[in-house]
């Protein structure tokens, strides 16, 4: 199959499987949502392969129409990354969610099936389409999608604290829409064009005063959207009551998108402004987050909100590469980072759950003798964990390795101390969330489906074997990269 075809595929399979489900109703919706993640998973191995193959980025321009009269989609080697990191989690989450969604033979069947299979399928299409887009208005049609369909996700329950996180969440991703948008309208004012590889050429040129703002604008509202401190307010309580399923899915998926966006911008679009006094605000914002984040996780009595405050602690790390833009390990510190957060942080949400289950709540008192309970869920944790923490051999140590090298080359020693503090804070919180699950005592038996417990299983390992193949990954991640982003020895 054609890359122009396999492009096309990763947006059109899941607006169909979501057309199915709508007419097939709330009953089939499991059976076709888990065909249609499967071939998403497929089409993006698919897309990395033409990648890889061409030696570059490939492209496809719809109706034969070059930018800026046609939609161009653009695959390069960090597009294919995020896309196969998301059809995995997503394919994991749909694996382990027909318990709680699933309309089994003689019951009613209800909104909720059919409205958690369909947000699914339209979470991934949106990130596939922020994955692949190279227009700033279509990544905010692609963002404002990923909005809609994750935000019904966090009052799926319908409770009042459920739909009261709901609309704080809603509040914060239209005001950073707002803020995208006007920037994207004064980006277009100034250039008259949208389309980030003729946006690279141009603000070389001509960069001034109004990119400032508009930069500024733009990065204010995906800032919001991914949840960096202080604009983490709507995360945590969102996470609160959400199904394990939509925990996972806006931890390890929901939040990379607008900071996929944010890189796109700072990295492909304007990479001379980065190592400037903003992206060390960017930066400033990053350790407060691991700060902040890391104090707050601490201090929660509920494994799931005690995973919550850990994402905002990681999504920290995520921002370090900002002011290290232009050196050796900065992209590639990022984007491991968000590679091996997405796979640990949803084995921990989707184990939370399982744990939440046997135990009848996810206070951590309460989870005494789980290790014997649920083994595989268990030894879950304390992988993700080890990741999330930073030890070797797992993706999380590659990750904070490749910014620390990137912080030594810059000279800037402060975000050492940061990254060093941050792994102590996530080393304790990590280990007040594992503790409980070892030591001795006694659960109900467990009835719970094995499968569930090796999906939780095979997302920590994967985060334990992005270490092993970080090499292979960051060779990927150079595949189609402006050469002015970062030279590798």
């Amino acid at each position: 199959m054609s890359s122009a075809a396999l492009l096309i595929l990763a947006l059109t399979l899941p607006v169909a499987g979501i057309l199915l489900i709508v007419v097939g109703g709330g009953r089939q919706a499991r059976g076709i949502s888990l065909a249609v993640l499967v071939g998403n998973f497929a089409v993006a191995v698919g897309i990395g392969g033409a990648v890889c193959r061409a030696g570059q980025a490939v492209t496809y321009s719809s109706g034969g129409w070059a930018a800026p009269l046609g939609i161009q989609l653009r695959a390069d080697g960090l597009s294919v990354v995020m896309l196969i990191t998301a059809a995995l989690v997503a394919l994991a989450v749909g694996v382990y969610a027909p318990n709680e969604f699933a309309v089994r033979r003689g019951d009613v069947e209800t909104r909720r099936s059919l409205a958690f299979w369909s947000l699914l399928l339209a979470v991934g299409c949106a990130m596939n389409a922020i994955f692949l887009g190279n227009d700033f208005f279509n990544l905010y049609v692609a963002l404002e999608l990923l909005t809609f369909a994750a935000v019904p996700l966090v009052c799926l329950t319908g409770t009042r604290a459920t739909l009261e996180a709901a609309l704080r969440y809603l509040l914060f991703a239209l005001t950073g829409s707002a803020l995208y948008l006007l920037g994207v309208a004064l980006l277009y004012g100034n250039y008259g064009t949208l389309d980030i590889t003729k946006l690279s050429g141009l603000v070389r040129h001509e960069p001034g005063m109004p990119l400032w703002v508009t930069v500024a604008l733009m990065t204010s509202g995906l800032a919001a959207k991914t949840a960096l401190f202080p604009l983490h307010l709507w995360l945590p309580p969102a996470h609160g009551g959400a199904p394990p399923s939509a925990s996972a899915l806006l931890s390890a998926l929901v939040v990379k998108g607008s900071f996929f966006l944010t890189v796109r911008l700072w990295f492909d679009t304007v990479p001379g402004l980065a190592g400037m006094g903003m992206g060390q605000l960017l930066g400033a914002m990053g350790a407060g987050a691991i700060v902040v984040g890391g104090v707050l996780a601490l201090k929660q009595e509920r494994l799931k909100l005690l995973i919550a405050y850990s994402t905002v602690a990681q999504i920290g790390y995520l921002f370090l590469m900002f002011p290290l833009a232009g050196h050796v390990g900065a992209l590639s510190g990022g984007m491991l980072q968000a590679v091996a957060h997405a796979f640990a942080k949803a084995s921990m949400f989707l184990g939370a759950g399982l744990m939440a289950e046997v135990a009848g709540s996810d206070r951590l008192d309460g989870l005494r003798g789980m290790g014997r309970t649920l083994p595989l869920t268990s030894c879950a944790f304390v992988l993700a964990a080890l990741s999330l923490v930073g030890v070797p051999p797992t993706g999380g140590f590659m990750a904070k390795w490749q910014l620390l090298s990137a912080a030594f080359s810059a000279g800037q020693w402060w975000w050492v101390v940061v990254i060093l503090c941050g792994g102590l804070l996530a080393g304790g919180y990590m280990f007040r969330a594992v503790r409980p699950t070892l030591v001795e005592g006694i659960q109900p038996a467990a009835a719970i489906p094995r499968l569930r417990e090796w999906v939780v299983l095979a997302l920590a390992v994967c985060a334990l074997l992005l270490g092993g193949f970080s090499k292979k990954v960051l060779e990927l991640l150079d595949i189609g990269r402006p050469q002015i982003t970062e030279m590798r020895p």
